[in-house]
């Protein structure tokens, strides 16, 4: 009898780790304190949840197209409608960026503390993930372009990064770009640009629209509330956006996430809100934080990177423990390269309050029991 075997998937895909999102349940039946997905605490536009809460032709194909959304996104930035594209989520436009342009013998360039979606993409599509250093939690332009070779065909980098909070100034981005072989894609991920307010920040627009070989990617999941509903958009040249359209699913953005996302982007003032109270809590737990003795990285988006003493009964691990216990979930980021610092979402104003208890406590106890 001939030994059973089973289907070998190509190489690469087996050395990736899947991506493991934040954790939503705690330990017993109490309530649950979520800041670990880096997640609006004021939640989506109300305009865009009655929005999603009118469609009722549940039973027919959304517009291929999502050109209500993609007019939307262009009247709203000023952009050239045709240049954009919308997925599910900025997660599948980076897949279907890394689908297009990359295979076995390319490299693809992103930073050590960088999203882990794209290793992920990279691999999947055959191609050779490169890791560049990056400097105090920064990316490192000239240990990016260190890195580059013949095979290199894209760079990915969020800007502003997750898990760090930190960015790249507008002067920098373009010393990369002049930097980068005109046959690389340099994509910038500005997931969280929303929330940056620094004179010297540009999220990609400019560069995109000045260079054939820059895409910005951006989402509806953090300032929007709208991360139940993936929904995602690309600027990008017009012969890149035509490889995406080519190989993207036909239908591959709902008919209510459209909708939610068109009302969503027409309701300037709840995004200000947001944004504000981002600007408020933000400052104040840094300062919270660091009062305890605890390392923060200064953060331009709506999360802060908190790093942990090294001692036994205070590092990460046993903070993130004793938190979980009261219903408190942070992210651990061991993936992301920091084994002893947590993340956490910006959350509203009892959920700070209670998390910054929690942590006084915490150092308190087991500061004096060391």
């Amino acid at each position: 009898m001939s030994e059973i075997t089973t289907p070998v998937p190509r190489p690469g895909i087996l050395d990736i780790t899947p991506y493991v999102p934040g954790e939503s349940e705690a330990a017993g039946s109490g309530p649950v304190i979520k800041l670990s997905a880096n997640e609006t605490p004021l939640g989506p536009s109300p305009k865009a949840r009655a929005a999603y809460g009118d469609m009722n032709t549940l039973e027919r194909y959304p517009d291929g197209q999502a050109s209500a959304l993609r007019q939307a996104i262009a009247d709203s930035y000023g952009l050239n409608v045709d240049r954009i594209v919308c997925g599910a989520g900025s997660d599948e436009l980076l897949g279907l960026l890394a689908q297009g342009y990359l295979g076995p013998g390319d490299e693809a360039i992103y930073t050590e503390h960088g999203f882990l979606v794209y290793r992920i993409a990279i691999l999947a599509n055959g191609a050779t993930p490169v890791v560049a250093r990056e400097t105090d939690n920064h990316a490192d332009v000239d240990a990016i372009l260190a890195k580059v070779t013949a095979k290199t065909k894209i760079v990915f980098l969020a800007n502003p990064n997750n898990p760090t909070g930190t960015y790249l100034p507008f002067d920098e981005l373009q010393r990369l770009r002049g930097g980068l072989p005109d046959q690389v894609i340099l994509v910038l991920d500005a997931a969280y640009a929303e929330y940056v307010r620094r004179n010297d920040y540009e999220a990609g627009l400019e560069l995109v629209a000045t260079t054939s070989n820059t895409v910005m990617t951006r989402t509806f999941s953090k300032v929007y509330g709208l991360a139940a509903l993936r929904i995602g958009w690309c600027y990008a040249p017009g012969a890149i956006a035509d490889v995406l359209n080519r190989i993207r699913g036909p239908f591959n953005v709902s008919a209510p996430a459209i909708a939610a996302a068109v009302a969503a982007l027409g309701d300037v003032a709840h995004l200000e809100k947001a944004i504000a109270h981002n600007d408020r809590w933000i400052e104040w737990l840094s300062a919270k934080l660091e009062g305890l003795g605890l390392d923060v990285t200064p953060s331009v988006a709506n999360f802060l990177l908190i790093h942990f003493p090294d001692d036994a009964g205070l590092t990460a691990a046993d903070a993130d423990k004793a938190l979980s216990a009261e219903g408190i979930l942070l992210r651990r980021v061991v993936g992301y390269g920091f084994p002893n610092a947590l993340r956490m979402s910006v959350g509203t104003e009892d959920e700070n309050h209670k998390v910054i208890s929690a942590l006084e406590a915490f150092m308190s106890k087991n500061g004096d029991a060391s």
